[in-house]
């Protein structure tokens, strides 16, 4: 049961970030797995349940990032990461489609909806449904402002890809898409109450990620085919 994280989850990962060898973390395992891990984890499992209940005819995959780096891509950087995400992912959404998701920090936690499409044919895919029906795509981000403390980021093409006005362009001119809220630890971060918080964000962006799961579920599924 998620319960919350601690003021002790931050400082932990500060120490980490300035500590970032393998015997301080062994000496701190079981500081990891009490203040970091086991309450990381417990908030995936009740969120994919909340999801679930809310959404009776979904299913949902969720991927968990562990605190090891892949020894390969290190880069001069210690072999432990100083914040963790996990994803939440419509079934059928493919690798490549659209996840829910959550990061923990030293600082800050984040959440949100992306669409991060590491191949070129996925954002195409979803350019090309935007620009089909550009009416429709605009009445699934009316509701959008209203939802406090949420942005759009995501890299910018230095060429934009079309003009489909103000409202659409944003959406429809970046290689990624990554609409979420960014937060200082809080006392929500602290509280049994994120769970529910979060679901109900997701639940008012779930239209959206339905229409980006049927944008792009071809071109995932051709990307997966040809990996």
């Amino acid at each position: 049961m998620f319960e919350g994280f601690s003021k002790e989850t931050g400082e932990f990962l500060w120490e980490l970030s300035f500590n970032n060898e393998r015997p301080w973390f062994l000496a701190h395992k079981e500081q990891f797995e009490r203040v970091l891990n086991e309450p990381f984890r417990a908030l995936a499992r009740a969120l994919y349940e909340e999801l679930t209940r809310r959404f009776p005819g979904e299913d949902f995959t969720v991927h968990i990032a562990r605190i090891y780096r892949d020894a390969r891509r290190l880069f001069g950087r210690g072999p432990y990461k100083d914040h963790l995400w996990f994803t939440v992912t419509p079934v059928g959404a493919g690798d490549f489609g659209p996840s829910f998701w959550f990061e923990i920090g030293a600082a800050e936690y984040s959440y949100g909806l992306g669409l991060w499409a590491p191949t070129a044919p996925t954002m195409e895919a979803f350019r090309r449904a935007v620009s089909a029906n550009p009416a429709a795509f605009e009445r699934l981000l009316a509701p959008l402002p209203s939802m406090r403390g949420f942005a759009l980021h995501g890299e910018e093409y230095r060429r934009p890809k079309g003009d489909l006005g103000e409202t659409l362009n944003p959406w429809y001119n970046r290689k990624y898409l990554d609409f979420g809220t960014r937060r200082d630890h809080d006392a929500l971060l602290y509280s049994s109450a994120l769970v529910g918080a979060m679901a109900k964000d997701f639940e008012r962006l779930m239209p959206l990620c339905r229409f980006m799961c049927e944008a792009t579920r071809g071109a995932a599924a051709g990307a997966e085919k040809e990996r």
